[in-house]
Formats: structure tokens, C-alpha cells, sequence
């Protein structure tokens, strides 16, 4: 079936629906649920997709409870970062998508905490420079920022990597 055309190997064992048939194919959030889990889509893909940062994001990139890896697949390329648990299990939603295709998102309070946690070398030292980063650098929609829920975000850091950092970032985002 894959030589007519009528499946795609997206991974050994996950096929979809080939050129040939005129199905559609399923969104790539989705996609990345089931190429490795436990996983949900968070940082940059999750940020775009909830309008935090102005960039479209072409690679999906997920947190995972099992070693980082990526795929580099025909659909497109996935990364999956390995994150510890208990933090691992806040902020993640059921979010619908296009066709009845539901997938597991980071929260957007979630995707930011994700985002500081994974930037590698980055240490937020004051509220100054977690505004830099999310207002300068990443370019963050200030009207979603201050929206969001920094108790919930509070509630997590006892069990989150660089505590001192997303603390600066909450307290940043409760000034605005």
C-alpha cells in the first residue's frame, strides 16, 4: 500500500493516509501526541499556537516524560524534550483542532515556564530581564501575557527547574 501510494510511513509502526487517497491528513500537534508518548506539544509550537509569539513555528516540539529525541519525518521534523516529573503533568490541555482532531497542548502559562525551563544557557536575574526576553527578544503579545494565570503558575514552582527564573517571569507578567 505504500509503493500505490495509498499510506505514508510517518514512523516504523504510525502510517497516514497517502497522496493517492483524498483523505485528509491529521494536524501535526496530533501527530506528535502518538509519534512518542506520554507527550504534548509545548515552547515555541505551543506559544504560536496561542498567538503568544508572531512567528509561525514549522517543527513541532514536545515534552515528554522519555528521553529527548527527534524525528526527522516525511510530515515534517518533531523534538521531544525530556522533562521531570511531577512538573511534567501541570498545564496541559485537550485543545480541538481543525476536523474533530483534538491533541494535548501546553497551556499558555505552561509553553512560557516550558520555554524558560529548555532555553539552554538562560538565567533570568530580574524582572527587567525576564520583560526583555518575553517583550524584546521573543516578542510576546502583552495583552495575552496579562491575562494569564500567574497563581497557577506559582502553584508549580516547587517542582520546577529554575525556580528563580520563572519566578522573575511571573512577577513580570502580575506588573503588567
Amino acid at each position: 500500500m505504500k509503493s500505490e501510494g495509498l499510506l505514508t510511513l510517518v514512523k516504523r509502526g504510525i502510517y497516514i493516509a497517502g497522496p493517492k487517497l483524498y483523505s485528509r491528513q491529521p494536524e501535526n500537534p496530533l501527530l506528535a501526541n502518538h509519534l512518542l508518548g506520554p507527550s504534548y506539544v509545548s515552547i515555541d509550537s505551543a506559544l504560536s499556537f496561542h498567538g503568544l509569539i508572531p512567528e509561525r513555528v514549522y517543527s513541532v516540539t514536545s515534552m515528554t516524560t522519555k528521553a529527548s529525541r527527534a524525528f526527522d519525518t516525511p510530515i515534517g521534523l518533531f523534538t521531544y524534550i525530556q522533562l521531570p516529573l511531577p512538573y511534567y503533568a501541570f498545564g496541559i490541555n485537550m485543545v480541538g483542532l481543525t476536523n474533530a482532531q483534538y491533541a494535548m497542548i501546553a497551556s499558555p502559562e505552561k509553553a512560557i515556564c516550558d520555554k524558560i525551563i529548555n532555553t539552554s544557557g538562560l538565567i533570568l536575574r530580574s524582572i527587567s530581564s525576564a520583560g526583555n526576553y518575553l517583550l524584546d527578544n521573543l516578542r510576546m503579545d502583552e495583552e495575552i501575557l496579562k491575562a494569564l494565570n500567574t497563581q497557577m503558575m506559582r502553584e508549580w514552582l516547587p517542582d520546577a527547574p529554575k525556580k528563580e527564573s520563572l519566578n522573575f517571569v511571573i512577577t513580570l507578567i502580575e506588573s503588567l
